[in-house]
């Protein structure tokens, strides 16, 4: 996962499916904009090992690399598929146990607090998805986490921290100040009518001043 720095404006920018796109779909629209994202997440709780099996290798026939794909949650499809990592929830496999058994694999773990953060990195995560952000629709029962807790998470682990939530192209400067080293975005991208146009906006972020020191 890479690191950002002052020094090289390095950040990086994930994709995630949400739920309720066809991954077939999915898949196609993130062949086109393939060279402009870092990493392409499947994340579908409700699909079989067989059916994400699937939209991996759509996702490879359109042009997405494996080495720029992740899983979430399921550890056998990565390992099968050979992707570049797995993402792990609270209720998936200890980290421990994957990095031991897959060494291989990039693990990445979702935490919700800066003890949660160094908790997975104790434990050998590689980075770290943290999130809401901002206040996003697939949350609307809870409050966003915001800025000063996304400080207090990337202040408190040296791992690279991925924010998620609500986040626009407007916010990506701020986010990365407070630390992340990245951004992840679902539906704003996944259900766009032109999703190149939407991503571009998010890599014009790359070319402000603040950015590119």
């Amino acid at each position: 996962m890479k690191k950002f720095t002052k020094l090289c404006g390095t950040w990086s920018l994930n994709v995630i499916s949400n739920g309720r796109l066809p991954l077939e779909e999915f898949a196609v629209k993130m062949g086109r904009i393939a060279p402009y994202v870092d990493y392409v997440h499947i994340r579908e709780k409700k699909c079989t090992a067989k059916e994400i099996v699937a939209g991996v290798r759509k996702l490879v026939s359109e042009g997405v690399p494996r080495s720029k794909i992740i899983i979430n949650d399921r550890v056998d499809v990565a390992v099968v598929e050979k992707t570049y990592g797995v993402q792990l929830a609270h209720h998936s496999l200890d980290i421990r146990a994957v990095k031991h058994s897959f060494p291989q694999l990039k693990v990445g773990k979702s935490v919700h607090s800066a003890e949660e953060a160094q908790e997975a990195e104790k434990q050998g995560a590689d980075y770290l998805l943290y999130g809401h952000i901002y206040e996003t629709a697939s949350k609307a029962d809870l409050p966003a986490k915001g800025l000063e807790n996304l400080k207090c998470v990337t202040s408190s682990v040296t791992i690279p921290v991925i924010a998620i939530g609500g986040i626009k192209p407007e916010h990506v400067v701020p986010v990365i100040q407070a630390g992340a080293s990245g951004i992840a975005v679902m539906s704003s991208v996944g259900e766009a009518a032109d999703p190149l146009s939407v991503i571009q906006s998010y890599r014009e972020m790359e070319g402000s001043e603040w950015l590119s020191k």
